[in-house]
C-alpha cells in the first residue's frame, strides 16, 4: 500500500497535554507514565509560545500535543548567572524545563523562559486530518510555532537523507535533540497498525550515535545516595558537548576508576549517551606528562565522617551512619517523588535546607512542618509555603500502594507495592507477615521476602510508620485499586491486541492490574488471556497457535463482573 512519512526531530524535552474548549486553553498536563501526569496548567499559560485561544477554525474540543524544553541560549545564561552568585547550576536543559514546569510559583516559570514545539493534534480521541503534515499548518494557523526542521518523505532514501542532514545540523540547534522520529503520514493508517502497550506502530525514533570529546579530570568527588552508597563523580575541566557545557561525569564505583586506570590531571574521553551525567570511556595515557597523581577511594564517608564499609562480593560502598544527613536527603526526595507520595514542590534544594536546618530527619518530620516555618526559610515567600503544606496534606490519601514504594524497602519497587498492597489490604497486615507467608505470594522471591520482612522488625522503621499513621496518612489500599482481588485476574497474564470500542488501552490495563493481573505486551506460552479488538493482526495468531485462550470485548467485560 502506498504511503509516505514525515520525518521530525526528536526534541529532548518534556511531553505536555494542552487541552482547548471552544478555542480556549482550559487544561495543561504533562504526560506522567502515559495514565497520569501532573496538572502544570498555571505554569504552561506562562510559556508564550503557547496561545491562551486559538486564532482560527477549531472543534469544540482539541488536544494539542507538545515537547517543553529549554533553549541552550537561555540555560547557559541561567547557569552562568548561577555561578557568579556562587549557586548550584544545573546538569541540563531537559532536566532544568522539568523541574521548572513543575514549579509552584509560576512567577519563576516565566522567568525561565520556557519554549514549546507541538507535535500532534486530536478532537476528542480522533485525528482532525487525514494526514499528520496538515496538522502543522492548522497549529501554525492557530498560533503555535511549530519546528521548521521536519520533512515529508516519499521513501527510505529522503527520510536518511533529513536524518543525515540534522545530524550534521545538531550542534548548532540553540535546542537538545537525540535523533529523529518517523512517522506514517496517514492517519487511517495509523489507526489500523495500532500501538503496543508501550507505543504507538506507526511511529518510530532513530537515536543519533552518543556524542564524545576530551577534557582533563581535575577531581573526584563523592556523592552519597539515600543507600548509604558513595558513588564517584569525575569533576572536568569544562568542555562543549553536544550543545552544552558539561564539567562532570559519572564514575559508577571504585572498581570503574581501577578499571579505566583513571589518575587526578587525566585527559580523557566522555560521552554523552541520553544520561544526565555523561560516562568516561577511556583514559588518553599519550597524554600523561608525569604530573597526574592516584586517587585515593575513602575509607569514611565525606558527609559524616563515619566508616565507608563494603560488603564483600559487592561493588558499592556504602556509609555505615543510618542518620547520615545525605541519606535523608535521598530518601525524602525519594518519598515525594511523583509515583509515591507526590508532593509537588519538594525538591532538592529545599529538602537539603530543611535537613541542615533540623528542621527534618525522617519522612514523618514532614508532616509536622508547619507554613511560617518555611516561610522564614531564605527566599521562600508565604504563597509557596502554604502550598507545599496543602501537597504535604494531600499527599496523605495516597493510599497503601504508594506508601510502600516511597519507604524506600529494598527491592520492592513500583510493581512489587502495588502485589503487597494488594495481597495485605493494610500496612499492619503486611508488617505482621512472616517470611514465609510472604515468599509464598506469586512474584514475591525470598530475596523480595526477607528484605520486606526485616524492614519491618526494624524500631526505626516501626517508630516511623506509627508516627506517619498519627499523622492521618492513609495506610490501607488505596482507593483506586480493588480491594477484593478477583480470581478470573489474580496471578494471570493478560495481552491487548487490536483496536478496542469499550475501553482504552490504558483503562483496560489498569482494570487488569487492579483485580489482581499483570499486562504483557508479547504472547507466550505463559499468557493466559489475550484480548482481542478489531483489526487485530500477529499477537491474535500467535495466540491462537499457542492455543491460548482468546477474549472479545463482551467476554472481557463478563470477566470483570464475576468472581
Amino acid at each position: 500500500r502506498k504511503f509516505d512519512y514525515v520525518a521530525e526531530l526528536k526534541i529532548d524535552g518534556l511531553s505536555v497535554a494542552l487541552h482547548y474548549e471552544n478555542g480556549v486553553l482550559v487544561a495543561g498536563a504533562t504526560r506522567g507514565d502515559g495514565q497520569t501526569g501532573d496538572d502544570v496548567f498555571s505554569n504552561v499559560k506562562t510559556i508564550r509560545t503557547i496561545p491562551l485561544r486559538l486564532k482560527g477554525n477549531f472543534p469544540a474540543h482539541t488536544e494539542v500535543r507538545g515537547e517543553v524544553f529549554m533553549a541552550r541560549s537561555v540555560f547557559e545564561k541561567i547557569n552562568a548567572e548561577l555561578e557568579m552568585q556562587g549557586e548550584k547550576t544545573y546538569a541540563n536543559p531537559r532536566n532544568f524545563a522539568s523541574g521548572t514546569l513543575r514549579q509552584l510559583d509560576s512567577s519563576i516559570v516565566a522567568s525561565r523562559k520556557l519554549d514549546i514545539f507541538p507535535y500532534d493534534l486530536l478532537s476528542g480521541a480522533s485525528k482532525m486530518f487525514s494526514t499528520h503534515w496538515e496538522s502543522f499548518l492548522w497549529l501554525e494557523e492557530n498560533g503555535f510555532t511549530t519546528n521548521p526542521n521536519r520533512a515529508l518523505c516519499k521513501n527510505f532514501d529522503e527520510l536518511a537523507e533529513f536524518i543525515e542532514k540534522m545530524q550534521g545540523l545538531r550542534d548548532s540547534l540553540d535546542y537538545e535533540i537525540d535523533g529523529v522520529v518517523v512517522k506514517v503520514n496517514q492517519t487511517l493508517l495509523q489507526d489500523e497498525f495500532g500501538a503496543t502497550s508501550k507505543a504507538p506502530r506507526w511511529a518510530i525514533a532513530y537515536k543519533y550515535p552518543a556524542m564524545q570529546a576530551t577534557t582533563q579530570l581535575e577531581a573526584i568527588n563523592i556523592q552519597v545516595g539515600r543507600t548509604g552508597s558513595l558513588t564517584p563523580v569525575a569533576y572536568l575541566k569544562p568542555v562543549l558537548l553536544a550543545g552544552t557545557t558539561v564539567s562532570r561525569a559519572s564514575l559508577h564505583n571504585e572498581d570503574e576508576i581501577k578499571r579505566l586506570n583513571l589518575k587526578i590531571g587525566d585527559w580523557v574521553l566522555i560521552e554523552k549517551s541520553g544520561e544526565i551525567i555523561p560516562q568516561v570511556l577511556q583514559v588518553i595515557e599519550s597524554k600523561r606528562n608525569g604530573t597526574e597523581t592516584d586517587y585515593e577511594f575513602p575509607k569514611t564517608c565525606p558527609v559524616c565522617n563515619f566508616e565507608a564499609i563494603r560488603p564483600e562480593g559487592e561493588a558499592v560502598t556504602r556509609c555505615s551512619n543510618p542518620d547520615c544527613p545525605a541519606k535523608i536527603k535521598a530518601r525524602i526526595l525519594y518519598f515525594a517523588a511523583r509515583k509515591a507520595m507526590d508532593i509537588e514542590g519538594l525538591g532538592d534544594v529545599l529538602v537539603e535546607t530543611l535537613v541542615d536546618n533540623g528542621m527534618i530527619k525522617t519522612v514523618a518530620d514532614l508532616y509536622d512542618l508547619k507554613v511560617e516555618k518555611i516561610a522564614n526559610l531564605e527566599r521562600k515567600a508565604e504563597k509557596s509555603a502554604s502550598k507545599l503544606i496543602e501537597q504535604i496534606e494531600n499527599s496523605k490519601q495516597r493510599g497503601l500502594q504508594r506508601l510502600l514504594y516511597g519507604l524506600d524497602i529494598r527491592h520492592v519497587g513500583e510493581r512489587y507495592a502495588k502485589i503487597l498492597a494488594r495481597h495485605y489490604k493494610t500496612i499492619e497486615n503486611l508488617a505482621n507477615a512472616t517470611v514465609e507467608e510472604l515468599d509464598a505470594i506469586h512474584e514475591i522471591g525470598l530475596a523480595v521476602a526477607v528484605s520486606v520482612f526485616n524492614f519491618f522488625q526494624n524500631p526505626h522503621n516501626q517508630a516511623v510508620i506509627e508516627r506517619l499513621k498519627l499523622a492521618g496518612i492513609k495506610t490501607e489500599i488505596d482507593g483506586d485499586t480493588n480491594a477484593q482481588t478477583n480470581e478470573n485476574f489474580n496471578g494471570k497474564t493478560f495481552v491487548l491486541t487490536g483496536k478496542l470500542e469499550q475501553f482504552t488501552r490504558d483503562e483496560a490495563a489498569k482494570i487488569i492490574e487492579d483485580l489482581g493481573g499483570r499486562v504483557s505486551s508479547s504472547v507466550s506460552k505463559k499468557t493466559d488471556y489475550v484480548i482481542a479488538g478489531s483489526d487485530a493482526g500477529s499477537k491474535l495468531t500467535k495466540a491462537e497457535s499457542l492455543g491460548v485462550k482468546v477474549l472479545n470485548e463482551d467476554e472481557f467485560k463478563e470477566m470483570i463482573t464475576t468472581a
